[in-house]
């Protein structure tokens, strides 16, 4: 064999070996109506309904709403200071406290708009989210469990990099321990944020020779959730894992984000993506961004205007039902608003948001079928019931493909087995 085959053979082995982006190229029009979609949300600016979520996927997105995103972000300031910092304007003290996830996610939030949190309330609301993880890091060093979940822990380790504040070495450390231990459950979406607080991390110059292997483990552990229909683990949490997997460089990555969009158009031809938190997680994808990128943000790029909605909805207009979510088991119980006509996932989603709470293979998505007599375990839905209604209605079930028996969720006139993680949810 001559030296010309030889080096064409070696040349085509570094071919197969090379690497590939994850990049998830969608429809414009597509993308836009994904866009319209937070539009509403944007102009319900009471405290019930501010979500730093909705702010943060919008302003990492290649879109934008004007005037009106500027409002919502100065509207989540006077909400996180006035609730947070006990800022005295005579309704602070009635108001709901925000979680931490949720704080977190108001400084991210500050980040997407190239903003740190600075001068003395900014010091105490980063004091406060310290304060937090080292709490949750002892309870994991008492219980290998934090109070709260690895998905809030690692939202915070995110947001305190993103701000370039200075971590105690053993807070980065109880994670890489839970992931080396196995000892990190959730599922792909707990996954994801864990790897993107370690991402940032690693970006903002951190030397620890355990987090090259712990982000590999954990895309790794991504790309076997794969699903045959190309989500990770299930399209709600297929675009918090898209981004983690943008932040990477491998043989065959191309070819495994390119099944990932097919199932996301699939998805949202089927209407799935309607909860503002979902969105908010993939708009940031499709314009190649990720969480992590927030530790140096280019708030300078180019962003198309979405049009106006015709008329704000008026937030009194939407009727709702407050619910109860329990888990007994983790001593986890948290009252949930959702509107009428909500559907389980919805609630489960909405007590995420609210933070403190996530679950191992939750549905797969929202689908019409005919209320049987007995329902399977492996697909239910309950919707809250309408004002004027005597039992739920029933017009859509939740796909659990691992659902297990579970002590029935009770409303009135229906008993339905639950989402796996659930233990018990009463309407109240």
């Amino acid at each position: 064999m001559g030296l010309l085959e030889v080096f064409l053979i070696l040349l085509g082995g570094l071919g197969a070996l090379a690497t590939e982006t994850c990049e998830i190229h969608l429809d414009r029009t597509l993308e836009a109506g994904l866009g319209r979609r937070l539009l509403p949300r944007l102009h319900l600016l009471s405290a019930e309904h501010l979500n730093p979520s909705v702010y943060l996927g919008l302003r990492l997105s290649g879109l934008q709403a004007g005037a009106q995103e500027a409002l919502y972000l100065q509207s989540l300031k006077l909400h996180y200071t006035q609730t947070l910092l006990g800022t005295d304007d005579g309704n602070s003290g009635r108001q709901a406290k925000p979680s931490m996830g949720q704080l977190a996610l108001y400084l991210l939030a500050l980040r997407a708009n190239c903003e740190f949190a600075v001068g003395r309330k900014g010091d105490r609301l980063v004091s406060k989210l310290k304060r937090f993880l080292e709490e949750e890091k002892k309870a994991m060093e008492e219980g290998l469990t934090p109070h709260t979940s690895y998905y809030q822990y690692s939202l915070g380790v995110l947001a305190l990099c993103a701000h370039g504040k200075q971590l105690h070495h053993s807070v980065p450390h109880r994670l890489l321990h839970a992931l080396e231990h196995g000892h990190l459950p959730g599922g792909v979406d707990t996954a994801a944020m864990a790897g993107l607080a370690l991402t940032c991390l690693q970006r903002s110059g951190l030397k620890h020779h355990r987090l090259g292997p712990a982000l590999r483990s954990l895309r790794e552990d991504i790309l076997r959730a794969q699903t045959a229909d190309g989500h990770f683990g299930n399209v709600y949490s297929t675009p918090l894992a898209l981004q983690l997997l943008e932040t990477e460089h491998s043989p065959g990555l191309g070819a495994v984000c390119s099944q990932a969009k097919a199932a996301l158009v699939s998805s949202l031809q089927e209407g799935a993506f309607q909860n503002a938190l979902v969105i908010s997680q993939l708009l940031p994808t499709l314009n190649h961004r990720s969480y992590a990128d927030l530790l140096s943000p280019d708030c300078q790029a180019p962003r198309a205007l979405l049009e106006p909605v015709a008329e704000p909805p008026e937030p009194h207009e939407v009727e709702s039902s407050r619910v109860t979510l329990s888990v007994p088991s983790r001593g986890y119980r948290q009252s949930v608003q959702v509107p009428f006509g909500s559907s389980l996932m919805d609630v489960l989603l909405k007590a995420r948001e609210l933070g403190g709470f996530t679950t191992r293979g939750w549905g797969c998505g929202a689908r019409t079928r005919e209320r049987t007599e007995q329902p399977s375990h492996d697909s239910l839905c309950q919707r809250v019931p309408e004002p004027s209604s005597s039992s739920p209605q029933l017009p859509a079930c939740l796909l659990c493909p691992h659902a297990i028996p579970r002590p029935p969720w009770d409303l009135p006139g229906t008993r339905a087995p639950l989402l796996p993680g659930v233990l018990g949810a009463k309407d109240t």
